[in-house]
């Protein structure tokens, strides 16, 4: 049996470089490469936990990269997957690496934040101000979005390029006014920055951001019986995550994975929205509101576009095939 590689979102402080899930990665094992941030794909830590790829008859190897790299990594073609926004996987794809979306893990409810330093109370606020984020990525659309919101452009504010991992730092340095990042980077910049404030926040554009396993085309053509099996123990992890009952131990299992301990991890719980099965069905249903992952896509392909990520239009329902949610929603359990 084949094993996987694959990727998952991840600004992971435990992460530095590449971390492996499981002992040893095998030649017949399905690689996934994870990129770090707190939530996203970590709940994968789960299932490796508890054994449950193996009791599918899967072998998957987990490597962990921060979320750039992660995507370099897919791109280079060293993993079989990786867990990436819905947004970049239409960078990536356009730049020569295409990868089929085959689940959605999450989508963002409130760890990706606008977070601006003291003074600052709203987006209204930030008119004149300096606003460091990483250029072209899912930050910078949430910035857009936070920024129509009060009614401003981008032209109202100086935007400084800054990569993810240096906004906490460089909003503590006063070189800009507020900052745009995800966990575990916004929160560092709220407890670097005392009396700092999340002004906006993935809430309050829930879908704008969602996360999903991508996989190559190659791979899921030959392995798509497995690849099947991979969705279907997400939907396992999801389920788990979502029980209250299990919430001391999901947090104790995924924080080890991120170097935080459980007490520091549970409270970031709740800015993931955890996607199950009935989650999956919804967010696949083709329709123009960011509560479906192809409206959700229209709007990223547009903002890249416009920012000049990529000059053409990304044919991005190519990227999509919701069938292997279906097929694990009908497999026996």
């Amino acid at each position: 049996m084949k094993a996987f590689t694959a990727l998952l979102r991840a600004s992971v402080v435990a992460c530095a470089g590449l971390m492996s899930m499981t002992t040893a990665s095998r030649a017949e094992d399905i690689v996934v490469t994870h990129y770090g941030s707190l939530l996203y794909g970590v709940p994968y830590a789960i299932a490796m936990e508890k054994g449950w790829f193996k009791e599918a008859g899967v072998d998957v190897d987990f490597k962990w990269f921060e979320y750039v790299p992660s995507m370099d990594a897919y791109s280079a073609g060293k993993v079989d997957a990786v867990t990436i926004t819905n947004g970049d996987a239409l960078v990536t794809g356009s730049s020569g690496a295409p990868s089929v979306g085959i689940l959605i893990n999450d989508y963002s409810n409130g760890n990706d934040m606008v977070v601006a330093k003291p003074g600052i109370k709203s987006v209204a606020d930030l008119k004149g101000k300096k606003v460091g984020v990483e250029v072209g990525f899912v930050s910078h659309l949430l910035l857009m979005n936070a920024l129509k919101s009060a009614n401003l452009t981008d032209k109202d504010i100086t935007i400084v390029n800054v990569p993810t991992d240096q906004t906490p730092q460089t909003l503590k340095s006063g070189k800009v006014d507020a900052i745009v990042a995800w966990q575990p980077n916004s929160g560092q910049a709220l407890k670097l920055v005392p009396g700092s404030t999340p002004i906006f926040t993935s809430k309050n554009v829930p879908g704008i951001i969602y996360d999903m396993l991508a996989v190559n085309p190659k791979s899921l053509a030959e392995r798509r019986a497995d690849w099947v099996k991979v969705v279907k123990v997400w939907f396992k992890v999801a389920d788990f995550v979502k029980n209250e009952a299990n919430i001391d131990e999901a947090a104790k299992i995924m924080s080890a994975r991120v170097g935080l301990k459980p007490e520091e991890y549970k409270p970031l719980m709740a800015g993931t929205f955890i996607l199950d099965l009935a989650g999956n069905q919804k967010a696949w249903a083709k329709a123009e509101s960011l509560e479906s992952i192809f409206g959700s896509s229209k709007t990223v392909d547009d903002f890249n576009q416009a920012n000049k990520v990529y000059k053409a239009p990304v044919k991005y329902a190519e990227y999509f095939d919701p069938s292997l949610v279906e097929e694990a929603a009908k497999a026996p359990k």
